[in-house]
């Protein structure tokens, strides 16, 4: 069906390299291959005389090279990527050394697509030319050339053949030869590392029998504070994982993390990496065992309070981010709740700033705040709830009010936030007959008219919702009450009401 438009594409495809000026042309077929099917175009591909497309980004100006660059795009995703490193592999190798950006970034990514491809694999690892010049492109000035090498190098170490080339053999050279660049090329290569060590724990191990998994891990006690700061978020991606928490543990690295953090009292620059250390034991605090963490690693819990009570607010909006976190699971929750009257004392300092704070900060106590109050149903005992009624009650004197004034702000993220925080509590009978007992509040709940756009509409949904499925929500809001909150969840989160109009005859 799309044979006139292929014809007509493939004509203006090999007569555009002919040309002396052949931008309006370029344009023609630009235009002319949006409209083509990419199946008619993968039906005709072998008669597609690309070489003469890649000759065209070496001349003409900024408009022909993006010209060029979109139709190759277009181009590139119908071809075998075999097909592609055997006929193009000499235009590849120019285009990785070209001045325009966008001709770079196009070379980079279809080095990643071709590396993705076993057969075109091998050819790329028996000539490694390419990758050289991609792991050269890491030093790149304009960081998107640099991030796209990362993403294809990334690619490549997906089987031991390639992580053999890439990390055991001349490329590891090259790879150390570029981080003797600049910090931030020196960063950037640890970056590529730990996207390697994420994949699996064979990968992981060939980054640390190249060194460089301990030249990353060096960085975090070294002089560069800055340095540091950046390490640790590396370091914290690999504590995500299974393989990777098991060797920061064998090594010692998060006995080494916390001694860091005991010791920053004493250092005057700790304000540039403790956050990022605070949160490396916040983001393991996830995926382990709260209790034990915080039991082994004491100097933690006692960091994250000494921050939540600090007057600096980057140091006060990490402990209360590490906190929810931590408060996520009744384990956490059960960990601070044995912090008695300091941890109140933190909550009514979180509910002050949910307050009073710069919106950006109240928004990340209002987060916190669902996180610690929340409860699953079949987690909800009587100590537990009572512990979740108490950490409500310090909040704030009149904590109710003080999250609905908030939800009745013209600021979507903090009128979200604040129905986020109703959420977390609605299920919970304590909670329930505090909002039964506070005049207006049930028939603020079911008001549609205060959701001014689709997040506040969807928010005041989840918060309908929790009540409604909750099953001692008709026993203590009352039959016609919950009858009202059934309709409202029956009728979904973007109903309006129809307003019926009489026609009177005579009427302009």
């Amino acid at each position: 069906m799309a044979a006139p438009e292929v014809d007509e594409a493939l004509y203006l495809l090999a007569r555009v390299p002919l040309l002396e000026e052949p931008l309006e042309e370029l344009r023609a077929l630009h235009l002319a291959l949006l409209a083509v099917p990419l199946n008619a175009l993968r039906e005709r591909r072998s008669e597609l005389p690309l070489a003469g497309l890649f000759a065209l980004t070496a001349r003409g100006g900024s408009e022909q090279i993006s010209l060029c660059v979109s139709i190759l795009e277009r181009l590139l995703q119908i071809m075998d990527p075999l097909y592609v490193i055997q006929n193009f592999g000499e235009e590849l190798q120019k285009g990785l050394f070209h001045p325009d950006n966008s001709v770079k970034i196009l070379t980079i990514a279809q080095v990643g697509k071709i590396v993705e491809d076993s057969s075109a694999a091998r050819e790329i690892l028996n000539t490694p030319e390419l990758l050289r010049q991609v792991i050269y492109c890491i030093a790149d000035e304009k960081l998107a050339v640099a991030k796209e090498a990362i993403t294809s190098l990334t690619k490549v170490a997906k089987t031991a053949e390639s992580l053999e080339a890439l990390l055991a053999g001349n490329l590891l050279v090259d790879l150390k030869n570029v981080m003797t660049r600049s910090d931030i090329v020196r960063c950037r290569v640890y970056e590529l590392v730990i996207n390697i060590s994420l994949v699996s724990a064979d990968s992981l191990n060939y980054c640390v029998n190249s060194g460089l998994i301990s030249e990353l891990i060096g960085e975090l006690t070294g002089n560069d504070v800055l340095l540091r700061a950046t390490c640790i978020e590396m370091v914290t991606s690999l504590a995500h994982i299974y393989h990777g928490r098991q060797y920061l543990a064998q090594q010692g690295i998060i006995d080494k993390i916390s001694n860091i953090i005991i010791g920053a009292d004493s250092d005057p620059f700790s304000s540039f990496y403790l956050p990022g250390f605070v949160k490396f034991f916040g983001n393991l605090a996830i995926v382990d065992s709260p209790q034990q963490l915080c039991e082994r690693y004491p100097a933690f819990v006692e960091k994250v309070f000494s921050m939540a009570e600090s007057q600096d607010p980057t140091m006060f909006g990490v402990a209360v981010d590490t906190l929810g976190i931590l408060g996520s699971t009744v384990e956490g929750k059960l960990v601070l709740q044995k912090k008695g009257s300091r941890f109140h004392h933190v909550l009514n300092r979180i509910g002050h700033q949910a307050k009073n704070a710069p919106t950006e900060m109240r928004v990340r106590c209002l987060e916190a705040i669902s996180s610690l109050l929340y409860l699953q149903p079949d987690q909800q005992t009587e100590d537990h709830l009572g512990m979740t009624e108490s950490w409500f009650s310090s909040l704030s004197s009149q904590p109710l009010e003080l999250f609905r004034s908030i939800s009745t702000q013209p600021f979507p993220d903090l009128h979200c936030g604040a129905l986020k925080v109703f959420t977390a509590i609605a299920s919970q009978p304590w909670a329930q007959r505090m909002m039964l007992s506070s005049p207006g509040f049930v028939e603020y709940i079911v008001d549609r008219s205060v959701e001014p756009d689709k997040s506040s509409k969807e928010a005041k949904y989840e918060l309908v919702k929790a009540l409604a499925n909750s099953k001692t929500i008709a026993e203590i809001f009352g039959n016609q009450h919950y009858l009202r909150l059934r309709a409202y969840l029956r009728e979904g989160p973007y109903y309006v009401k129809a307003v019926s109009t009489t026609a009177v005859e005579g009427a302009e």
